[in-house]
């Protein structure tokens, strides 16, 4: 509980136990009970179905029998929905009737609290807090039904309880106004970066288009495949790059484990000064292709079986413009045929990447087209920090305004 002056004295603290019954969603048995298409099916309402969802939850994806929703747990409209792992926490409005499973936590309805109150009080880094030291585990953190009970909100009348609500809406329409302009210039953004590296292998940037189109295998050594050794976090070893370590082109070896290797697996995973690491299998086929460009500093790690090591033959072609190449917008709608699989996990393997066609002007062009590449992108760079700041500024913003609004300070 908070100090009583913390908040106006005609105002209540509770916690949400006291105030609201909530209950957590059931397991119904995945065969008998699922899934239909019949008219006659429930909602059945899935972590995923918030996949683009704010506030509202209107429809969902899949039904379940009858049967099923009878080992499952009601929800109706206006009830409050809450993920009890992963992103715990994040509220959302039922505008439908359906069924949940035991990831769901649901806060029935209260008339003596506005819903939109309740909405926005749950949206605050004032509850966010409170959930964070409540939840449970210490890899996954999981926030039960005793946690949310304890979590204490502050209200009002219900009257003041809508003033509120009605000027924190309108504080926060201008915010995300300006919002939403910012992720449309980082959209743009984007977009001018593949049309850039588009105009590169066109021969726009230098005004030169004189290129062959030649196979990538013809230009680079073997490729490789990484080490399928166990890594670990035990800092005794070689450090192994993996996945989480091709960041934007680079390398980040932040998060970086390490196994033991013998003399002979030491140089067959190395890494050089111009070697360039390929994700070759992944379940999103964004990231399948993606690559990062090997430094001096980074030749000291091996790599892991997801990656495979490109070695540029550096006669023919300059290893940072087939970096670019490959990020380019034609290498990408080459690499996703090929690697794209019904099964879930998407891979591309050595002989598919050999395959793929790329433009191949001369050593110097290329080095005149990465010259021009990476002046543009710097300003590129420039312009999408500055952006990334304002709309972490924005979301300050909004905290400090749910704040106020929650120690009786808005209105």
């Amino acid at each position: 509980m908070s100090e009583i002056n913390d908040i106006p004295k005609h105002w209540i603290e509770k916690s949400l136990g006291e105030v609201f019954t909530i209950e957590r969603g059931g397991s119904p048995r995945p065969i008998e009970d699922f899934i239909t298409n019949d008219e006659n099916g429930i909602n059945w309402i899935k972590i995923g179905d918030t996949k683009n969802v704010v506030k509202y939850i209107y429809h969902t994806k899949e039904k379940i029998k009858q049967e099923g929703a009878k080992r499952s747990r009601m929800v109706f409209e206006d009830d409050f929905l809450l993920s009890n792992s992963m992103s715990f926490g994040r509220p959302y409005i039922m505008k439908t009737t359906g069924c949940i499973h035991d990831g769901w936590l649901v806060i029935r309805k209260n008339e003596a609290i506005d819903n939109n109150y309740l909405y926005y009080i749950l949206s605050s880094s004032f509850l966010f807090q409170q959930f964070s030291n409540l939840a449970k585990g210490s890899t996954v953190k999981n926030l039960n039904i005793e946690a949310v009970k304890q979590a204490v909100i502050r209200f009002p009348p219900l009257t003041e309880q809508q003033a509120i609500v009605a000027k924190i809406e309108e504080l926060l329409s201008e915010l995300d106004n300006g919002k939403q302009q910012l992720l449309t210039a980082q959209q743009q953004l984007k977009v001018y970066r593949q049309s850039l590296l588009k105009w590169a292998f066109e021969g726009k940037l230098t005004k030169n288009s004189n290129a062959d189109m030649v196979l990538l295998g013809n230009v680079v050594e073997k490729p490789k495949y990484g080490t399928s050794k166990k890594c670990d976090y035990n800092t005794n070893g070689i450090g192994v790059l993996r996945i989480p370590n091709i960041e934007k082109g680079d390398i980040d070896a932040t998060d970086l484990k390490f196994a033991e290797f013998t003399k002979d697996e030491l140089e067959t995973y190395s890494l050089k000064s111009g070697d360039l690491l390929i994700i070759r299998s992944n379940g999103s086929i964004d990231l399948v292709g993606k690559c990062a460009l090997i430094k001096e500093k980074d030749s000291k790690f091996l790599f892991a079986g997801y990656l495979i090591r490109l070695r540029p033959l550096q006669e023919k072609v300059n290893p940072k413009f087939l970096q670019y190449v490959l990020s380019s917008h034609n290498l990408r709608i080459q690499i996703e045929s090929k690697a794209k699989s019904t099964s879930g996990v998407n891979n591309i393997n050595t002989e598919e990447i050999k395959s793929l066609e790329i433009p191949l002007p001369s050593l110097k062009e290329q080095q005149l087209i990465v010259s021009e590449l990476e002046s543009k992108l710097t300003v590129c760079d420039k312009i999408e920090e500055t952006i990334s700041q304002s709309l972490q500024q924005a979301e300050t913003l909004r905290q400090s305004i749910l704040k106020k609004a929650f120690e009786g300070r808005l209105v």
